[in-house]
């Protein structure tokens, strides 16, 4: 074995003997670093798993799908409906327009949405489900089929007619093993005829589906909302490979019939947007947002980092007859400037590990919880979320020990040996 080798073997194990003495110290000394680590992990690990389980929810629907928002937006941007602000540009009759083949060839299906939250009562029970007003080509473009009963017609769905089609939990919730068919429920005052249920879906991204009252959404509009504007339109087209063509007539049917006569774009009120499309942008998004989370966790490692300065500049001053000792016998100053750097680095090691179980356990547990839940949630395990938090972290310890040792080297030998 090389001489180098056994030179910092032996400081790692006088390290490690360190360590082991001051157990409690140690680990506060290290408890930055795990905090840091493990804080980048988690974060790491909630992004992806975030990411999957907004992409489900897209790609649960299919290459053909179209999606139509209100208010204009970049490119590679989402529109500022997303933000939470209200855009009312778009309108039922822009649903109708866009069913119309002579407009659309390709469109097989056209929904439109409008949701609030709002409690539903029937016989003394309650229950605060979401409320969705739809169309009836809800059931085509969101590969939904009715349990019991039917959904409502395009006649119920143009003439404010007060029916509703439960989710598989809402009925449950609010009849128990009464059935449901022909009960009114009431929403705001208002009662519906409950003509269908629902065939359980489960949850599909953030939205579980069977906590959903389903309306025409006209009458939701008008008897609930007060409205005249809707939140969404999403449009299946008959194959992928008509998607493009498709998304183009839809942008000349709005404009024309918005009175945009600005084919380029710039002036669109509304925004249409494939699954692939959405996909890219979702990906863009949250890989933006988990990196951001992740390096302000990182932060967290520099505050460790002045800890372990801290730490090491006191046991410096605690150890200085032990350096004296060691220079009395041969040490070099670049002997004990080493030892100094190695127990930093050490230090982190250690930390970091213990950090990377903390993480991947919290991860772990934080997945297991939604997908417990009825969420589709992957587990983001990530190499390099794990490689990168324990590199950054040695880095940093070795670099704030750097100080503590290069005052131990410089002590002077006499007046180490007289310290008390």
């Amino acid at each position: 074995m090389s001489r180098h080798y056994l030179y910092f073997k032996e400081l790692i194990l006088n390290s490690l003997r360190n360590l082991r003495q001051n157990k409690r110290r140690s680990f506060l000394t290290a408890l930055g670093i795990i905090i840091g680590v493990s804080s980048v992990i988690i974060i790491v690990a909630i992004g992806q798993g975030a990411q999957n389980l907004i992409l489900s929810q897209v790609k649960s629907f299919g290459p053909t799908l179209i999606g139509v928002l209100p208010g204009k937006s970049e490119d590679k941007g989402p529109p500022a409906s997303v933000f939470g602000i209200n855009v009312t540009t778009l309108t039922y009759d822009d649903a109708i327009a866009l069913t119309d083949p002579s407009n659309v060839p390709d469109v097989v299906a056209v929904a439109a949405y409008v949701s609030d939250k709002e409690t539903a009562s029937w016989s003394g029970n309650q229950l605060d489900a979401s409320v969705n007003g739809t169309t009836v080509g809800y059931l085509e473009v969101e590969q939904a089929e009715v349990a019991e009963g039917r959904f409502f017609s395009q006649t119920e769905e143009s003439d404010v007619s007060r029916v509703a089609v439960l989710g598989s939990t809402v009925k449950q919730d609010l009849f128990g093993a009464t059935d449901p068919l022909g009960r009114s429920v009431k929403i705001k005052g208002q009662a519906f005829e409950v003509i269908g249920v629902m065939k359980e879906r489960g949850a599909v991204g953030f939205q579980n589906n069977d906590d959903l009252i389903l309306l025409p959404i006209k009458s939701a509009q008008r008897l609930l909302l007060g409205i005249n504007h809707i939140n969404l339109l999403r449009l299946k087209v008959s194959s992928a490979e008509e998607v493009p063509q498709a998304m183009d007539l839809v942008k000349l049917t709005l404009r024309e019939r918005h009175g945009i006569n600005d084919q380029s774009g710039d002036n669109d009120d509304f925004t249409v947007r494939s699954s692939a499309e959405a996909i890219d942008m979702i990906k863009t998004v949250t890989d933006a947002l988990t990196f951001f989370l992740g390096a302000m966790a990182a932060l967290s490692l520099l505050v460790g980092g002045i800890g372990i300065m801290n730490i090491m500049l006191i046991r410096v001053t605690q150890r200085t007859r032990e350096i004296g000792l060691r220079k009395a016998v041969g040490a070099t100053n670049r002997d004990i400037r080493w030892q100094f750097v190695v127990e930093s680095g050490v230090i982190t090691l250690a930390g970091g590990l213990i950090g990377i179980i903390v993480g991947e356990a919290v991860a772990m547990a934080v997945a297991a919880v939604i997908n417990k839940l009825g969420y589709d949630w992957g587990y983001g395990f990530s190499w390099t979320s794990i490689v990168v938090s324990v590199s950054l972290a040695i880095l940093i310890g070795v670099v704030f020990g750097l100080y503590p040792a290069f005052k131990a080297g410089k002590l002077n030998q006499i007046e180490a040996l007289r310290y008390e």
